[in-house]
């Protein structure tokens, strides 16, 4: 009987005793670093792919006695920024007998995607190596491949960041400028019949700390494939050799 309980106590304690070591695989610095990149990759394509903005252009007629009161036409667009699809609206319509509203004009989804693109895919690959980190530590430090393979993506990561993050910091300058009142009033064929002045535009900061979080990506990035390298068979370290003094007597062959 006592024997028994001995045993359940004994298991009770190897349970706890791996749950602890689990628990302490969290806080080694690659699961922690796993962590922190896959919370700014969250935060790099949610600022990027969940934005909605608009600008208001109000407008009037030449002649008053057509229509005394002021008009709106608005241009709404949103990710993945296919400019040239997103319509403007013409409130009232018809107004000062014009109708026709026309479109922005551009195409950013190429940049806008490819970033948002590699946020997924860095995330996705940052929690596959959170759980492998986890539950296959001992494995990772003991073996030779693992290293080099986690080594090998990170630095790809680390590449495409670069290249995502600076394509959608160029695309986010263009989006300024085609979505600005001003290029609106000078590209819409109404703002040549009526008479166009900028109402409102919704700000773009949070598409400016999208482009933040990229670059903060690529600089976090960057610093995990130099401590990854340092865990693979390339960052060997220096073996230390005896050097023999050149006139040092012969050591004898054999033993006592």
């Amino acid at each position: 009987m006592r024997g028994s309980q001995l045993s359940q106590a004994q298991c009770k304690l190897l349970h706890i005793e791996k749950q602890f070591y689990k628990m302490i695989t969290v806080l080694d610095p690659h699961s922690a670093a796993s962590v922190i990149l896959c919370v700014f990759a969250i935060f790099a394509f949610a600022t990027c792919g969940g934005y909605t903005g608009s600008t208001i252009i109000e407008t009037a007629c030449k002649n008053k006695t057509l229509t005394p009161t002021n008009g709106t036409l608005t241009a709404v667009f949103s990710y993945p920024f296919r400019l040239h699809k997103s319509h403007l609206k013409l409130d009232p319509s018809p107004y000062c007998n014009y109708t026709e509203s026309g479109t922005l004009y551009g195409d950013y989804s190429s940049s806008a995607e490819f970033f948002v693109s590699i946020a997924v895919f860095a995330f996705l690959y940052s929690m596959g190596a959170l759980v492998y980190y986890i539950g296959y530590l001992n494995s990772y430090r003991n073996s030779k491949k693992p290293p080099i393979v986690d080594f090998g993506f990170t630095v790809l990561f680390t590449f495409m960041w670069l290249v995502s993050s600076s394509a959608w910091a160029k695309g986010l300058a263009d989006i300024k400028i085609a979505a600005a009142g001003k290029t609106i009033m000078t590209q819409v064929e109404g703002c040549k019949i009526l008479i166009c002045t900028e109402k409102s535009a919704t700000s773009f900061a949070k598409l400016n700390v999208s482009a933040v979080f990229g670059f903060l990506n690529l600089i976090l990035w960057g610093g995990n494939s130099w401590f990854i390298y340092k865990e693979t068979s390339f960052h060997a370290e220096p073996q230390l050799t005896q050097e023999i003094p050149e006139n040092a007597p012969p050591q004898p062959a054999g033993g006592m």
